[in-house]
C-alpha cells in the first residue's frame, strides 16, 4: 500500500483509471471551468465528509478505498488516496530493497574476509616456502645447529598452523587449497622433529650428556661425606676381567649415514687391532637401497671426521652382501655376493687379499636375522679376535658360531648353540661369549639369551636395550672402547656396556 497526497488533475487521473472513463475525466481546454467549478468542488466536498468512492457496476480494475481530502485556508486541495496491493505492491518492492541492501553489506563483509585471507595466505606461502629452503639446506649441510635454531623454526610453523585453524572455521566455500596447506604445514613440522632428532653434529646430545655429568657430580658432592661402600673399579679397556655384561647404557646418536635416510642396511663401527688398540679408524658401510649389496664404504681417522664429514676415503666394491660387515686389525671382512664365502679386504688399498668358503654354512637369505634380510653370515670381533656367526642346514637354523684364523680364514672351532637365528634381531660377541638380542617393541630391542664359548653354558638374560628407530640391521663390538656400534635404520648408534664386576 502507499498514501500520498494527491493533487487534483493527479487525482483526477486516478480516477479515469480506475472507472475505465478516461475521456471525461481528462481536463482539456475546454473543460476547465467545469471541472475548476462543479466537478472538484463536489469531489472535495464529498471527501470531507468521509465518502468512500466506489466505481460503477462492471469496472475493470478494482476500486479505490479509504480516500480523504478536505481544502485549505487557501483553497488548496489535499487528498490522501490508498491503493490497493493489486494495483502495485510498494511496501513489498521498498522491503525487497532493504532486504537486498542488507545482504549486499554482509556480501561486501565477507568478501573483505576472503581478500584479507588470501592475503594471508600468500605471505604464508612466502614464509612456508622460505621455510622449504631452509630445511633442505639444514638437511644437506654438515655444520651445527642449535636448539634456537630448532624453536624459531617450531614458532613459525606453529604460527601457520593456527592461520590454517582460523581460516577452516571461517572459511566458507571449497576449502581445497586450505586442506593443501594444512597438510604441508604438518609435513614441516614432522619433517623439522626428525631434523631436530637427528642433530648431525651430535650437539644436543653432548649437551644432555654434560648436563646429565654435571648432575652425577653434584650428587657425589652432596655424598661425599656419606659413608659409601667402595665398589672394584670397571675392567680395564680390552681386558675380560669381568663377569659379562649386566647392563646397556642409552644410545648416542652420532649422526645419519653419509648415503642418506634412504639407506637403511648397513653396519658401521671402529677397526680394533691388538697391537694399537686405541688407534682404530672409523667405518660405515652402508647398503644400496636394495638392502642387499654392500657397493660403498668410508673410512674416517678420528670420530671428528666422522662427525663432519671430512677427510673421508670412499672405496667402491662391487661384491659385498649384507650387514655382517666386521673390521678387524685393518681388515675388512664381508659375506661375498651370492656365495658362502668370506672376504677379506685390505683397507690401504680396497683389494681383496683372501677369499675362503664357510663350511656348511647357510647362505642368501635361508636362515638371516628377524626383520634383517641377507645376513646369514655375521662376522664379528671381540678381545679375542675374529668370530663368524651363522647357520646350518644340519643345525636346523640354531645359531653356530666359530672361531676364525683371521689370516687365511680358516676355522679353528665350532660352537652349536640351541637358539634358532631367524627368532634373533641380532647378536655380537664379547670375551667369548655370545649376545643376542631380539625386538621387544618398536623402541626397545632386548638382550636376551647368550651363549659362552669358555664354558659352553648357555641361558637367559633381561637387559633392555633403546634404539631410536624400529629395526637394528648390525651390531658391532670395540674391545677397547668397550661399546657397541649400532646400525639403525641408517642411524649411527654408540651404547656403552656395563659388566658385572666381578669376575665368574
Amino acid at each position: 500500500m502507499r498514501t500520498g497526497l494527491l493533487c487534483p488533475l493527479a487525482l483526477l487521473f486516478l480516477l479515469g483509471q480506475t472507472t475505465g472513463n478516461l475521456e471525461p475525466l481528462v481536463p482539456g481546454p475546454s473543460s476547465s471551468s467545469f471541472l475548476d467549478s462543479v466537478f472538484v468542488s463536489n469531489f472535495i466536498s464529498g471527501l470531507s465528509s468521509n465518502d468512500s468512492f466506489t466505481p460503477s457496476p462492471g469496472s475493470e480494475s478494482q476500486s479505490l478505498s479509504n480516500f480523504t481530502g478536505f481544502e485549505d485556508d487557501h483553497g488548496t486541495c489535499h487528498c490522501s488516496v490508498t491503493l490497493p496491493d493489486t494495483t502495485f505492491p510498494v511496501q513489498r518492492v521498498e522491503r525487497l530493497e532493504f532486504t537486498a541492501h542488507v545482504l549486499s553489506q554482509k556480501f561486501e563483509k565477507e568478501l573483505s574476509k576472503v581478500r584479507e585471507y588470501v592475503q594471508l595466505i600468500s605471505v604464508y606461502e612466502k614464509k612456508l616456502s622460505n621455510l622449504t629452503v631452509r630445511v633442505e639446506i639444514m638437511e644437506k649441510d654438515t655444520i651445527s645447529y642449535t636448539e634456537l635454531d630448532f624453536e624459531l623454526i617450531k614458532i613459525e610453523v606453529k604460527e601457520m598452523e593456527k592461520l590454517i585453524i582460523q581460516l577452516k572455521d571461517n572459511f566458507v566455500g571449497s576449502t581445497t587449497i586450505v586442506d593443501q596447506l594444512e597438510v604441508e604445514i604438518r609435513n614441516m613440522s614432522l619433517l623439522v622433529e626428525q631434523l631436530e632428532t637427528l642433530d648431525k653434529n651430535n650437539v644436543l646430545a653432548i649437551r644432555r650428556e654434560i648436563l646429565a655429568l654435571k648432575n652425577r657430580l653434584k650428587e657425589c658432592e652432596a655424598s661425599k661425606g656419606e659413608n659409601v661402600t667402595v665398589s672394584p673399579p670397571p675392567p680395564a679397556p680390552g681386558s675380560c676381567g669381568h663377569g659379562g655384561v649386566v647392563n646397556i647404557s642409552k644410545p648416542t646418536i652420532v649422526q645419519l649415514n653419509w648415503r642418506g635416510f634412504s639407506f637403511k642396511y648397513g653396519a658401521w663401527g671402529r677397526d680394533y687391532s691388538p697391537q694399537q688398540p686405541n688407534g682404530g679408524l672409523y667405518w660405515v658401510a652402508p647398503l644400496n637401497t636394495d638392502g642387499r649389496h654392500l657397493e660403498y664404504y668410508r673410512l674416517y681417522n678420528t670420530l671428528d671426521d666422522l662427525l663432519l664429514y671430512i677427510n673421508a676415503r670412499e672405496y667402491r666394491i662391487t661384491y659385498g652382501q649384507g650387514s655382517g660387515t666386521a673390521v678387524y686389525n685393518n681388515y675388512m671382512y664381508v659375506n661375498m655376493y651370492t656365495s658362502q664365502n668370506i672376504a677379506k679386504i685390505n683397507l690401504n688399498d680396497s683389494r681383496v687379499e683372501v677369499t675362503q668358503t664357510l663350511p656348511d654354512a647357510a647362505y642368501n637369505n635361508r636362515f638371516s636375522y628377524a626383520n634383517v634380510d641377507w645376513q646369514d653370515i655375521d662376522l664379528a670381533v671381540d678381545e679375542n679376535g675374529l668370530w663368524v656367526i651363522y647357520a646350518t642346514e644340519a643345525s636346523t637354523g640354531n645359531m653356530v658360531i666359530s672361531k676364525l684364523n683371521d689370516t687365511t680364514l680358516t676355522v679353528l672351532d665350532t660352537w652349536y648353540t640351541r637358539q634358532y637365528k631367524p627368532s634373533v634381531s641380532n647378536a655380537f660377541m664379547v670375551c667369548g661369549v655370545l649376545y643376542a638380542t631380539r625386538t621387544l617393541n618398536t623402541r626397545e630391542e632386548e638382550i636376551f639369551y647368550y651363549y659362552d664359548t669358555n664354558t659352553g653354558r648357555e641361558g637367559s638374560l633381561n637387559v633392555v636395550m633403546p634404539k631410536m628407530r624400529e629395526r637394528v640391521q648390525s651390531i658391532n663390538y670395540h674391545p677397547f672402547d668397550q661399546k657397541l656400534f649400532v646400525y639403525n635404520d641408517g642411524y649411527l648408534l654408540n651404547y656403552d656396556l656395563i659388566f658385572n664386576k666381578e669376575p665368574k
